[in-house]
């Protein structure tokens, strides 16, 4: 997989120079499809290509291996103060938004299974607005700093993205225990799970935080210090799963608060830049292979005509679901977001879903509805990224207009 993304990284950044991430996935779908196009006319032998991508669990690869790095990558390059600042916006789209796009998106689910002739429960369809909810932070951030969005917008997008990927694994957990118990969890089920995880995440990754801060001030050499942030991250991801805590959120927490410490000097610059530049380059690696990885899932998902077609029609649902979210979401707080016209627009638009929708879709439990759903969200996944992706520039100079764009660009500089 390594040699595969460096040579489509190659393709990508001589010919087609699209944004990485964008590009990889493009060139890995080409690839895949032609790949299966000859494999269908016997012009090559599939078996040994589909049996190690059948072999490479890809929720397991996400979820419990590159997902925990990815977000404290994510997280040590933002600025803790501007997060800070636009903090109200945050927290309310990636909680209160998150449940009221899952629950519209569930909702029509229900409605346009029926449409096309497949009856989906309830609870199966809450399950899968809880996946598609979530917007990836690993695409977000560099799509809008490329776009030449205002800071202040960049960062709630950004920031909304690196928390709601917690709250929605939270959520669907407990949807997918109801699923197989047969038994909707109570209230207090319910809220007992989400203080544990939730609460628990946040206040295991300040207490990781707390003790990764200490141990960097008292040594100033970058490569231990690079080698104490793998440890935190690889084994505290690790040892929150068996705290049954969000090692998502704690991951987040954890490098909110290691990386705010070069703001503050806690640690030499010196030391700042080269961390800054390792997980910078774990970051891209990371990203390049999970994008790689989406493209050529393509051969071993069943795309049944009906999935296709469900997906097809949910992405209008979709994008009006991230609408009314963000509004609703936002409506108590709006008045004091001093936002420029039509960002509420460029929200939506920055929705993009990413890998953990469809890592989630694979944890779905074995029936021949996993299988449908998980071609939709495939497509959903597929159009976010390529759609949205490669149109966020455009939109946001239409919905902000040209000037704001350039004196964000200015600003930048």
């Amino acid at each position: 997989m390594l040699a595969l993304t460096a040579v489509l990284a190659f393709i990508n950044a001589r010919f087609l120079r699209y944004p990485p991430a964008i590009g990889l996935l493009i060139i890995a779908l080409v690839s895949a499809l032609a790949l299966k196009g000859a494999g269908l006319a016997g012009l090559v032998d599939l078996q040994p290509v589909t049996a190690f991508l059948l072999d490479v669990d890809f929720g397991e690869t996400l979820l419990d291996g590159m997902l925990g790095l990815l977000l404290f990558a994510a997280s040590l390059h933002v600025n803790f103060n501007e997060l800070k600042a636009q903090g109200a916006p945050v927290v309310v789209l990636a909680t209160v938004g998150t449940v009221i796009c899952a629950a519209l998106v569930a909702l029509a689910l229900v409605g346009l299974g029926m449409l096309v002739g497949v009856a989906i429960p309830v609870l199966w369809a809450l399950a899968f607005g809880v996946l598609i909810a979530p917007t990836d932070p690993i695409a977000v951030s560099a799509l809008l700093r490329r776009a030449g969005v205002p800071r202040a917008l960049q960062r709630t997008i950004a920031g909304e993205s690196l928390f709601n990927d917690g709250i929605g694994v939270v959520l669907f957990l407990v949807v997918l225990t109801a699923i197989r118990s047969g038994d909707a969890p109570s209230g207090g089920e319910i809220a007992r799970l989400l203080a544990v995880e939730v609460g628990g995440g946040l206040a295991y990754g300040f207490v990781l935080g707390w003790i990764g801060v200490q141990l960097l001030q008292q040594i100033d050499e970058y490569q231990t210090e690079i080698l104490l942030t793998l440890a935190l991250a690889f084994g505290g991801f690790t040892l929150a799963r068996h705290l049954h805590v969000s090692g998502v959120l704690g991951m987040v927490v954890l490098g909110l608060m290691i990386g705010r410490q070069g703001s503050d000097h806690v640690i030499s610059s010196r030391t700042k830049q080269r961390l800054d530049d390792f997980w910078e380059l774990i970051d891209e690696f990371l990203n390049a292979g999970l994008f790689v990885l989406i493209g050529v899932e393509i051969l071993v998902i069943d795309l049944q005509p009906v999935g296709l077609l469900l997906g097809a029609l949910l992405i209008p649902v979709v994008l009006a679901a991230r609408w009314l979210s963000v509004v609703g979401a936002l409506a108590p707080i709006r008045r004091r977001l001093d936002w420029p016209a039509g960002s509420i627009g460029l929200i939506t638009w920055a929705g993009v879903r990413g890998g953990i929708s469809i890592a989630l879709a694979l944890a779905l439990p074995s029936d021949p509805l996993r299988v449908t759903l998980l071609a939709v969200a495939y497509v959903l996944v597929c159009f976010s990224i390529l759609v949205q992706g490669l149109t966020v520039g455009t939109v946001a100079k239409r919905l902000l207009g040209k000037e704001a764009v350039a004196d964000a660009e200015a600003g930048a500089h």
